[in-house]
């Protein structure tokens, strides 16, 4: 399985179930003081060369170990533009936000809403992953969580040097979110999102999660698992119920995953930070975002009524939850894409 590392956020629930032209006159337009009223208004319009329209297009971060392939999409009109840089959670969640036998769409979506509202968005292939495959490693037993921190920096530095943006924004979706903080502290970027990212350690979050799903002699096993990987020790025997999620291949990303408390990092962050999560998210909840928050004090809190864990409206019922997890069709909840926007508006 490559890259296989597990979805945290997920692994407890796996285991069970702006149109408009900029008009102005270029160098030497001028209208002559002597000619007749309106044709210097005609004049500078013929001469006026009108803002693009939305694009998309490609755009590739050049690594030693090969290319990161992403997708940019530039709003409608003339920039510099406001980017947000969307970081995907943890596995192999590509840049849409998809993974095998889940595909939502919901960071496609993500940064259309922000495009159309006049924000350009880039979104990528984590490495290992999808278009971006090549550039990972041949082992699962070589995954750190650094090595993703180290492209999400390197992402910021290559679009702050970007004449096209104006500020960079990292926007991190669930594991993407600890990411992002942690890239944020090491680059330039001018602004953090969290959306739907733990508060606590992930080793915490996992202990908790499992806790609700197994019971008797599978939730000893996996707790005395996580008690040594939080130890910083790997565990050989696996039982197979949890072999998903605790494999000796993937244990060493656990080891490079767990010592990280997001609340901590968050709170040494200098730049405008938002807090993003929604009232229906069975995989992270409030007390994550309040954590958080409560760590930063300056930042933005937004509680999102309604939507879920991939940002689409969904009750707490099963069904209307698993049909937001493989419905590409659902929509983002427009509170997530309004909030935002009026935030960057405010604090960049």
């Amino acid at each position: 399985m490559r890259p296989g590392i597990v979805c945290l956020a997920g692994a407890a629930l796996a285991l069970l179930f702006a149109a408009g032209a900029c008009d102005g006159p270029e160098p030497g337009g001028a209208v002559a003081a002597d000619e007749p009223a309106g044709a210097g208004d005609s004049a500078v319009s013929e001469l006026a060369a009108p803002c693009p329209g939305a694009s998309s297009a490609p755009i590739v971060l050049a690594t030693p170990t090969g290319d990161i392939d992403g997708s940019l999409l530039l709003p409608a009109g003339c920039g510099p533009f406001e980017v947000v840089l969307i970081h995907a959670g943890s596995g192999p969640t590509d840049r849409d936000g998809n993974s095998p036998g889940m595909v939502n769409d919901s960071l496609k979506l993500l940064a259309e809403g922000l495009a159309d509202r006049g924000v350009a968005a880039v979104r990528f292939d984590k490495r290992g992953v999808a278009a971006s495959a090549a550039a990972g490693p041949a082992s699962e037993r070589d995954y750190r969580l650094d090595m993703y921190v180290d492209d999400a920096a390197a992402w910021v530095e290559r679009l702050a040097g970007d004449e096209r943006f104006r500020g960079v924004t990292i926007a991190g979706h669930s594991e993407g979110a600890l990411i992002g903080m942690l890239a944020a502290q090491e680059s330039p970027a001018d602004a953090f999102v969290s959306i739907a990212g733990a508060g606590r350690p992930a080793a915490e979050v996992l202990r908790e999660q499992l806790a609700e799903r197994l019971s008797g002699r599978l939730l000893a096993e996996a707790n005395a698992i996580i008690a040594s990987l939080e130890a910083g020790e790997e565990v050989a025997e696996v039982s197979p119920e949890l072999y998903g999620l605790f494999r000796p291949s993937v244990q060493p990303y656990l080891l490079s995953l767990f010592p990280h408390d997001p609340a901590a990092i968050v709170a040494e962050l200098e730049v405008p930070v938002a807090i993003v999560q929604g009232t229906t998210d069975i995989q992270v909840s409030i007390v994550d975002a309040e954590r958080l928050a409560s760590a930063a004090p300056k930042a933005r809190l937004m509680i999102v009524e309604g939507m879920n864990h991939v940002l689409k409206a969904a009750t707490l019922d099963d069904a209307s939850q698993w049909q937001a997890y493989v419905d590409p069709s659902l929509p983002v909840v427009p509170a997530l894409l309004d909030g935002l926007v009026a935030w960057l508006d405010e604090v960049r």
